[in-house]
């Protein structure tokens, strides 16, 4: 068996903005049949739009041989990112990784990188949101311990829930 690839966890560069906005929109465009063609629309100028999510948020790269493969933003102060986190909790958004490099391990390299700086400034808890169409990313999220937070919900329309997770990141191990 082949060793896994490395990869290289760190804080994007200027210059590396377009190309990770087209790394996310590549990842997330597998889920536009799943919304109606306006809140596609929205969500993907959201998924789009790096540059405004760096001056509140923390924008993580993977690299794999010197190719951006994977990203998360993440919020030290969980309610910078919009959603309704507790005061003490941090918060990511927008995880993904380029189908090419899926099943080596950069969404988990990411997420523990998330969870690392959240150790690291004595942060409470981690939020994020998800879907249930989602399934690799949730499953991801419930072997790391994250649970589930209905309190915290969204329901954008009746037929459709975005669900809240959260690991309680002083109690969990590395």
């Amino acid at each position: 068996m082949p060793p896994t690839p490395s990869l290289t966890i760190r804080d994007a560069r200027q210059d590396e903005l377009d190309t990770i906005s087209q790394v996310l929109l590549s990842a997330y465009g597998e889920y536009a049949r799943r919304y109606t063609r306006k809140e596609w629309e929205g969500y993907r100028r959201n998924i789009a739009d790096v540059r405004s999510r760096t001056g509140i948020g923390e924008l993580i790269v993977a690299k794999l041989q010197g190719r951006i493969v994977g990203a998360v933003t993440f919020y030290p102060i969980g309610a910078k990112s919009g959603d309704p986190w507790p005061q003490g909790w941090a918060g990511i958004r927008l995880l993904a990784v380029d189908a090419g490099a899926r099943g080596i391990g950069a969404g988990r390299a990411l997420m523990d990188e998330c969870v690392g700086r959240c150790r690291e400034r004595g942060v409470d808890a981690l939020g994020l949101h998800t879907s249930e169409f989602m399934s690799v990313a949730k499953g991801m999220y419930e072997r790391m311990g994250f649970v589930r937070r209905p309190e915290f919900d969204y329901h954008p329309r009746p037929d459709y829930v975005i669900m809240a997770y959260s690991l309680d990141v002083k109690s969990k191990g590395p």
